[in-house]
């Protein structure tokens, strides 16, 4: 529910500020005062365009600041959540324009694009314009006021999902088939890559292991000649170096000498004979490891050879084939996917669009069921401001089901007994249309969850009894939801809650409008004025009083 609205700097308005209560409010003053003002501004916090226009002469920027309780609308609350712009049960909507036409807008205290503005201000207010019936003259507002009488947008997000489900694939189907030689062909060298290199079956660190084997088993004799050489000729032999050290320590032992330098000299020869005969038999191991195996090289040297023809195949260094491996792995994967083949893909296509034939029969039973209620609903309410015509809404069948369902309404009327209805563009006037609109959107706002709307002179063209009926709608649908009505209608003005007059006069040269609440004497000669014109009788203060008496009654 709208609490509070800050308007500055905004048309004529230098500086207002407004607070509202449940059930209706109605807004009156002369043409021209700046009722339109409240309107723009409201417009402005639900993300309407904006201009340097709006902004009031003189100023720098126009700025508007809505506060919304949202106590009872958990709706608000998640969405707000979900956008991490959640604060309490209240949110505040901000929003600025510049002189030079820059705008930016603000929910509780953080900038948001203008489509943030749009969705959030969908869920808590509603605008019906006294423009609106030209709207209605289109066929896709019918079909959305029957979709809202229903609560069937659900339904419809539900049909438009799958419609664009079946679309995209149906889309897919049709362009694999259109390129599908060309896929065929990369299937077929891909599949030979990839079985090429699933028969390689290269490991990970395999090629450096196969390198240092073939080296070793390419130089087998040269090696063991070599250590065999240094193990046996050098180390081991009589007289070799471990002999020789084996003696000098033996040598020295027999001295008996207690000298530090001496005990230092032997530590170290000690220290020498271990890490001597340690790599003897490191050596000794080697002989054991290194053979000769001819055959085993020949195998070596062919794998080896194998992987580097492939990587040349490729134009690759041979330590990138298992990395090569999986991209070709992968793509044909993907290209022989359900997703890639038109055949499985076919069949994918056919099960949406039988999933959306489904989806899209269950919203048109519904939408029968609806327009017959809306139907009759509009007849009733057009009789009570009196007009008998013959009303029908016409579900047709379109030819090729879209995203918003399998057919199309269209209402019709027929002003005159006898005459067959026609389509509303083809018969209404001005006024039977205004009122037509008027019945139409009391209706579907009874059936909204939006929390608080406005009516903007929807009652232009009526009077008498029937605008009398008109304010006892809009004030029943105040139990409700918050309503606010700009009316010039006294008997509008009359049923309402609470009543703000507008009015506007010249400060210090320039023009500025002021809106304030009327209670008591005030609302009654404001209502009088509505009766009567500028001359204020007692007859016309008699009957404002008993209007206002009458609405309190009921």
């Amino acid at each position: 529910m709208l609490t509070h609205l800050s308007i500055r700097n905004l048309a004529i308005a230098a500086h207002l500020e407004l607070e509202f209560g449940p059930g209706m409010t109605a807004m009156s003053g002369e043409t021209g005062a700046g009722k339109s003002i409240v309107l723009d501004a409201l417009g402005l916090t639900l993300g309407d365009r904006s201009s340097a226009d709006v902004v009031r002469h003189g100023c720098d920027r126009a700025d508007v600041t809505a506060v919304f309780d949202l106590s009872s609308l958990a709706g608000a609350q998640k969405w707000l959540q979900e956008k991490e712009l959640d604060q309490d049960n209240e949110c505040i909507i901000r929003r600025t324009v510049t002189a030079e036409g820059r705008s930016r807008g603000y929910i509780n205290g953080q900038a948001v694009p203008m489509q943030e503005l749009k969705d959030l201000g969908e869920r808590l207010m509603e605008i019906h314009s006294q423009h609106e019936h030209h709207s209605l003259l289109k066929k896709e507002t019918q079909q959305r006021l029957i979709d809202e009488f229903g609560n069937l947008e659900s339904q419809v997000k539900e049909v438009s999902g799958k419609y664009r489900d079946w679309k995209q694939k149906s889309d897919k189907l049709q362009a694999l088939l259109n390129q599908n030689e060309e896929n065929e062909a990369r299937i077929q060298l891909l599949t030979y890559q990839v079985e090429e290199l699933d028969s390689l079956a290269l490991q990970e660190g395999e090629l450096n292991q196969l390198e240092q084997e073939q080296n070793q088993l390419a130089n087998a004799e040269s090696i063991l000649s070599s250590v065999h050489q240094v193990s046996d000729g050098i180390l081991e032999q009589e007289g070799g170096c471990l002999d020789q050290l084996r003696h000098g320590l033996h040598l020295l032992d027999d001295l008996n000498l207690n000298n530090a330098r001496l005990s230092s000299a032997q530590t170290m020869l000690n220290d020498a004979l271990i890490q001597l005969e340690e790599a003897h038999n490191e050596l000794r191991h080697l002989q054991d490891d290194v053979e000769l195996d001819p055959e085993r090289l020949q195998e070596v040297e062919t794998r080896l050879s194998t992987i580097y023809d492939l990587a040349r195949k490729h134009r690759i260094a041979p330590e990138q084939l298992p990395e090569r491996h999986q991209e070709l792995s992968a793509e044909l994967a993907e290209l022989t996917s359900d997703d890639n083949n038109a055949e499985a893909l076919s069949d994918q296509v056919q099960k949406l669009h039988e999933l959306y034939l489904k989806s899209a029969d269950k919203l048109s039973k519904s939408r029968r069921t609806t327009a017959k209620k809306l139907q009759e609903a509009v007849i009733r309410q057009l009789a009570n401001l009196g007009m008998t015509p013959e009303f029908a809404i016409e579900l047709t069948a379109l030819q090729e089901p879209g995203p918003q369902g399998a057919e199309e309404a269209e209402m019709l009327i027929s002003m005159n007994a006898g005459q067959p209805p026609k389509p509303l563009r083809k018969i209404a006037s001005g006024g039977e249309l205004s009122r037509i609109s008027l019945a139409i959107q009391v209706i579907t706002a009874a059936s909204s969850q939006t929390p608080t709307m406005v009516f903007d002179e929807v009652d232009v063209g009526i009077g008498g009894p029937t605008a009398e009926i008109v304010g006892r709608m809009l004030r029943d649908l105040g139990q409700n939801a918050q309503i606010l009505c700009v009316t010039h209608l006294a008997q509008v003005a009359s049923q309402a809650n609470h009543h703000l007059f507008v009015s506007k006069s010249i400060r210090e040269g320039a023009t500025q409008s002021s809106i304030h609440k009327l209670n008591g004497e005030d609302r009654v000669h404001e209502i009088a004025r509505m009766l009567g014109g500028v001359n204020i009788t007692e007859h016309s203060l008699a009957h404002a009083h008993e209007m206002l008496n009458g609405s309190q009654l009921q």
